[in-house]
């Protein structure tokens, strides 16, 4: 059987609980569940167990730092003109930079082909296409400054999802350790809306 897989930041429950208390308000939006919160770093698609391995083993030599991720602001991806996806903007550092371009260079070495959508961190929190445009428009004038408390992140995960009538779960297959943040100053963090052509993960 094939497996369908994607690497990703897993979320701590503060912060899926600070991302669910917003999660309401859209008639007709189809919020995704907290246990599926995740910032994806790169989809992979449908797999062999024997590719999977190779992947695992790509990802397993990635040395990277840890570091803090903050999570604010909110926006929309579109489809054919219309509202599809709301999510909330992360904030793009060195360091999630630096990660992302190395999980990207271990998945092509391990035979993947290059992802050709630009990495435009975020969390999906709703799949917005049967809402009333109104109401995703007011609901996010009401929360264009949410911001969730900066959370350290210290590892990566390859997840599998598996795809449900309702929705897909997520499951975590393997977790990759990042090295320690060492206490030195880095460059200002600045948020990157995501570019439109971005995948929505």
């Amino acid at each position: 059987m094939p497996l369908r897989l994607f690497v990703a930041l897993s979320l701590p429950d503060q912060l899926r609980e600070e991302l669910s208390a917003i999660a309401t308000g859209i008639s007709g939006a189809k919020w995704i569940r907290p246990a599926n919160y995740h910032l994806t770093l790169r989809f992979i698609g449908e797999v062999q167990n024997w590719q999977a391995e190779e992947i695992d083993e790509a990802l397993a030599g990635i040395r990277a730092r840890g570091f803090e991720l903050s999570l604010h602001g909110l926006g929309l991806f579109e489809r054919l003109g219309r509202p599809s996806t709301l999510w909330v903007g992360a904030e793009r550092n060195d360091s999630l930079t630096h990660l992302q371009n190395k999980i990207e260079t271990a998945l092509r070495r391990a035979g993947l082909s290059a992802e050709r959508r630009r990495f435009a961190p975020h969390v999906s929190l709703a799949r917005v296409e049967q809402a009333d445009p109104g109401k995703v428009v007011s609901y996010l004038q009401t929360h264009n400054l949410f911001r969730a408390r900066p959370v350290e992140v210290e590892s990566f995960t390859l997840f599998s999802s598996l795809l449900g009538k309702e929705c897909a779960t997520y499951v975590p297959e393997v977790d990759y350790e990042l090295a320690q943040r060492r206490e030195l100053p880095e460059r200002p963090a600045r948020l990157i809306p995501p570019h439109p052509y971005a995948f929505a993960g």
